[in-house]
Formats: structure tokens, C-alpha cells, sequence
């Protein structure tokens, strides 16, 4: 994926590494062990009696769904296999055990209860944020192709000068603002090569190394949050806000810009000042050279009018009435009929993501479509339940988890579950601002968990340039997470309290 976009070579060797700690030889007992576990806590889950569970009136059908669950958390939390792999198993198995189209002996409905439709299932495929996905790489592809992506970046930097504080806040408002709109593996792989230049001026011996090295993850872990399409998680929050069958709140583009994008501002504002405070350079100027540049030809016009037509859709589509699943599609329309993508460049689009969201997106269309939902609402007092409480503990476990395994396996495993919370606590959630602050909150916290160089792609590049010790990431990661959490929850609950969402 990316072959396109500079620094490849970087987001190449992260998978490879990636790839080889997970299969080598040393690990094949302790992944053995692993999948065991994850086999026979599913089968567990799938043999009980239904009356263990508790909750009343629970079928067969909700019953595999649990265990499919309980499979599909295992193996994400373990990374027994990567996690789009993970993904295409939920899906699989889902068709073969719970759908209308499963093996006919174990899909008696008479006997397993009302089965799921195998075409709503291989939906989520298809589902309207995968559209938004889908055209937000498309976007990507087309400006790198184009070279507006580093045409941008040495326009954008040219204003911050000399002065090595400066171009770290540069760095960290150019990196945030491209990781809005491009995937922060890419826009990490790419600031990283403009970097390079630079970290050679700076002498070994000083911190200042250090501080642009991290301000490239922190940024780029921070834009993602400022739009529906920076980061995975905000666009499965987007997809349990808007359901018209479940929340349907009706959240646009622009709405979640506009509280959002000065949340991310201020937050790598902040970053600038803990960076080049903990990290302070000894050399007080550097020179920003950055290679590349513009394609000038027509196609590049073609991008450029299609990119700024695209976000001032997505920005006023309440004006308009074009959603923002429709407008991702434009620049998709437009690039394929002027040659601007071709069937080739269709293979740089990081279809990994892509499963590994439609997966989650299967989850929560079991839990809902066989009405395990409905029943565990009534069956639960979720209305007794503190929302303070339930604010905290889906914004620790999202933020520990996404520590250790990817951001997007984790918003996929808590925003069904919490959607269905949420509704069941109706107007008790009013105190904290609503149902949203709780599943922004999640997408808040999964792009707060920066600590260790696993925790992000952009992490994981910046920590193989050798330029940053586990420990200074860890710090500056601990510090700029827990601000941003604050500061997020905190927004959200005023956000709520004004009814602008």
C-alpha cells in the first residue's frame, strides 16, 4: 500500500518488521497458545446453555454472535493474525452461522431463531462510511500522483523561517493539517523524508533531534482527529451516530469540523510548547530544504479544483443537503473519467482498513439485526448506570487498548456495544452532553494513545528513524495523551451542553 507516497520505504519497513516479530520462529509457541485460548473461549461462549447468559429470551443465532464477539476481541487484542484478517473471519463466519444463507443443519430457524440476512451482512462492505473511506484515500492518491502533496508541504512551511522552534511548529500544524485528509501513515512516512535534511544540521549530541522526530506522530496521531475522515475511529463514530436505525443524530462534515478542528489546533499548539520545552534545541536555526514538487499539466488543475470543490461540499453539507458519504464519491467520478486514477493506482488504496472497519460494522449488525441488543436493554438496567462512570471507563479501556493494539479494532469493538448503552440511558447521558460526547469520546481517546512505538503506525515510524529512546516517547506520549483526553472530554461535554451536536 502507498507505493506512491514519499517515504514508502518507511511505512515498508514498519509492515516488514511488524511481520516478522509476529511469525518468528520464537513466537510460534506463544501464538499457538493464543489461538488455543481464543478456540476454546469461543467455543465456550457457542456450547453453553443460553441460560447462563441472562439475558432473556436470548436465541442461538444471539447466542454465536456473542461467541463471534468474544472471538473477534481475542483476536484483536493478540493480534493472533493481523487485524483486517480478523475481520474477514467475522464476516465469514457470520455468514456461515447466523445468516439466512448458513449451513441449512445449523441454520434451522425454527431451531436457532430468527437468522440475520446474508445481504445485510455483506453490506457492511458496502456500508456509506466505507464510501468515505474509500474517497478520502482516493483524494490521497490523486495530490501524491500529482505531487501536490509536496508542492503543499514547501509552501506551507516557507512561512516559519529559520529559527529551529519555529519550524518544529511548522512541522507539527502542516503534519496535523495533512493528516485531516490523508492517512497518517502516509503523511508520518512523508514529513519524516522532508525531515531528513534537517535532523542531519542538527548536532547528535542535542535534544532538539528529538523534538522533531516525535512532533511528526503527535501530530499526525492529533490531525487525524479534526475530520470524520482523519482517522477510523471518527468515521465508526460517525456511522453509530448517523444510523437512521439506531441514533440517527444527523452529524455532518462540518459540524464535526467545527468543534474538532479548534480542539486540534489548540492541541498541537500545546504539543509545540511540551516539545521544545522537554526537548530544547541547542542549535537556534536550521535550513528547510525539501525535494520534489508540483506536476503542471492539466490533471494537476483537475485535482486541485476537485479537492477544494470536495471539502467545501463536505463543510457545507447541511447547506447543500449533500451528505458527506456522497460527496466522497465526487472526486472518485471525477478522477476515473479524466484519467487521474487509473485501474492501477485502485490497488494503493489501504483496502486492509477498509475490512478491518467493515468487520467491525458486521459485529454491530449482528448485535443489532438479531435483536441481542433489544434483549440485553431490557434484561440490563442499563438506565441505572451512572453516566459519569460510563463516560470514564469507555475512555480508559479505549485508551489502554489502543495502546497495544490498533486504534481501529478497538473503536470497532466499543461503539456497538456503547451505542446500544447510550440509547438504552436515554436522557440520563444529558448531563454529560449526550450520547455523543461518549462516542466522540472513544475516538478522542483512541487517537490520544501514543506511548509506546506500537501504539501507532506514525509512532512506529518515527521510532525507527533512531533518533528516539522508548522512554521519550513513552513521556512525551503519557503527557500530550492525557492532555488531549481532558481537553476533548471536556469540549464534547460543553459541545453537548450548547445542543450543537
Amino acid at each position: 500500500m502507498f507505493k506512491s507516497f514519499t517515504g514508502f520505504h518507511l511505512v515498508e519497513a514498519y509492515h516488514k518488521v511488524r511481520y516478522e516479530k509476529r511469525f518468528h520462529p520464537n513466537k510460534v509457541f506463544v501464538k499457538t497458545a493464543e489461538i488455543i485460548v481464543v478456540l476454546l473461549v469461543t467455543l465456550l461462549l457457542w456450547n453453553l446453555p443460553t441460560t447462563v447468559f441472562g439475558i432473556e429470551g436470548l436465541t442461538v443465532v444471539q447466542q454465536r454472535i456473542i461467541a463471534i464477539f468474544a472471538f473477534a476481541t481475542l483476536m484483536w487484542i493478540l493480534e493472533v493474525v493481523p487485524s483486517w484478517a480478523t475481520s474477514v473471519a467475522i464476516i465469514g463466519l457470520m455468514l456461515l452461522f447466523t445468516s439466512d444463507s448458513g449451513i441449512k443443519w445449523m441454520c434451522n430457524p425454527d431451531e436457532v431463531g430468527t437468522l440475520l440476512s446474508y445481504k445485510g451482512i455483506m453490506a457492511c462492505f458496502a456500508d456509506p462510511v466505507i464510501m468515505l473511506f474509500i474517497g478520502g484515500f482516493i483524494l490521497a492518491i490523486a495530490a501524491t500522483k500529482t505531487g501536490l502533496d509536496a508542492q503543499l508541504a514547501k509552501a506551507l512551511l516557507k512561512p516559519f523561517g529559520r529559527k529551529s522552534e519555529n519550524v518544529l511548529l511548522g512541522f507539527l500544524l502542516i503534519t496535523g493539517l495533512f493528516s485531516m485528509f490523508v492517512s497518517n501513515t502516509a503523511t508520518a512516512a512523508m514529513m519524516l523524508t522532508f525531515l531528513t535534511p534537517v535532523f542531519k544540521q542538527l548536532p547528535a549530541e542535542g535534544k532538539g533531534r528529538i523534538a522533531m522526530a516525535l512532533s511528526i506522530p503527535v501530530a499526525a496521531n492529533l490531525g487525524g482527529m479534526g475530520t470524520p475522515i482523519g482517522t477510523p475511529p471518527n468515521t465508526i463514530a460517525m456511522k453509530y451516530l448517523n444510523d437512521p436505525e439506531g441514533l440517527n443524530l444527523g452529524l455532518g462534515f462540518g459540524q464535526w469540523m467545527m468543534f474538532m478542528l479548534p480542539l486540534v489546533i489548540v492541541l498541537l499548539l500545546l504539543s509545540w510548547w511540551i516539545l521544545k520545552t522537554v526537548f530544547p534545541f541547542s542549535q537556534k536555526t536550521v535550513e528547510l530544504k525539501i525535494e520534489g514538487g508540483m506536476k503542471k499539466d492539466s490533471r494537476t488543475w483537475i485535482v486541485i479544483v476537485t479537492f477544494i470543490v470536495t471539502v467545501l461540499l463536505w463543510l457545507l453539507d447541511t447547506v447543500t443537503g449533500i451528505n458527506s458519504y456522497t460527496v466522497a464519491l465526487i472526486p472518485f467520478v471525477v478522477f476515473a473519467l479524466t484519467g487521474v486514477i487509473t485501474k492501477y493506482d485502485l490497488e494503493e488504496i489501504n483496502w486492509s482498513v477498509i475490512w478491518m472497519v467493515a468487520g467491525g460494522f458486521a459485529l454491530g449488525y449482528g448485535l443489532n439485526a438479531s435483536g441481542l441488543a433489544a434483549n440485553a436493554v431490557e434484561s440490563i438496567p442499563f438506565g441505572n448506570f451512572s453516566p459519569i462512570l460510563i463516560l470514564v471507563i469507555s475512555g480508559i479501556i479505549c485508551y489502554a487498548l489502543s495502546n497495544f493494539i490498533s486504534n481501529s479494532a478497538t473503536a470497532a469493538l466499543l461503539m456497538p456495544i456503547l451505542a446500544f448503552v447510550c440509547g438504552a440511558m436515554g436522557d440520563k447521558l444529558t448531563a454529560i452532553g449526550g450520547t455523543p460526547t461518549v462516542l466522540i469520546g472513544v475516538a478522542i481517546a483512541a487517537s490520544s494513545a501514543m506511548v509506546l512505538p506500537i501504539s501507532t503506525p506514525p509512532n512506529a515510524l518515527a521510532y525507527a528513524t533512531n533518533l528516539v529512546k522508548q522512554n521519550d516517547m513513552a513521556k512525551i506520549g503519557l503527557i500530550v495523551g492525557i492532555i488531549s483526553m481532558v481537553l476533548g472530554y471536556i469540549c464534547l461535554y460543553f459541545i453537548g451542553q450548547l445542543g450543537v451536536i
